[in-house]
């Protein structure tokens, strides 16, 4: 049995294991039973593994705890990319962690502005608060974003 009662960490992960690819698929069926397929802007395993993306998971113990990924679509703009967190850590501040670990590995990168898309349906309004309260505010579409019903947009300075 996975120890789920250790100390929380975060590591760059190359979306080879078991868990995380289930994880990931699990994100992919929410977000496509949330929102029209032509409106969601996920990457799959081929994107998240593309050079300008990194990707990391977070564990308790040795327990796969959720993940987040960091696409640099500049020098200065990164996108916040695959947060999701497992079922059986909701409500324990996965998410919180994982968003604080991207803002600090893009504010080490030198970026000034960090944006996310995200759906805007009530499936989406928790993701929504964690993000307003770390200090990003809705935003036009951005990079290669067309203005869509289904997707919400925010950014922040970093």
């Amino acid at each position: 049995m996975p120890d789920t009662g250790g100390a929380w960490h975060i590591v760059e992960d190359d979306l080879s294991g078991a868990a995380i690819r289930a994880l990931l698929e699990v994100h992919f069926a929410g977000l496509l039973a949330n929102s029209p397929a032509d409106s969601c802007h996920f990457l799959d395993f081929a994107g998240l593994r593309a050079d300008d993306v990194t990707f990391w998971s977070i564990h308790r113990g040795d327990a796969l705890a959720g993940c987040g990924a960091l696409r640099m679509l500049d020098p200065a703009h990164g996108e916040i990319k695959s947060m999701r967190t497992h079922e059986a850590f909701l409500r324990q501040g996965v998410a919180a962690r994982m968003l604080d670990h991207i803002i600090t590995e893009a504010r080490r990168r030198g970026v000034a502005r960090l944006s996310l898309e995200t759906g805007s349906g009530p499936a989406f309004e928790p993701a929504l608060a964690l993000y307003r309260r770390h200090g990003f505010d809705d935003c036009e579409p951005f990079a290669d974003y067309k203005a869509d019903p289904f997707s919400r947009f925010m950014t922040r300075i970093v």
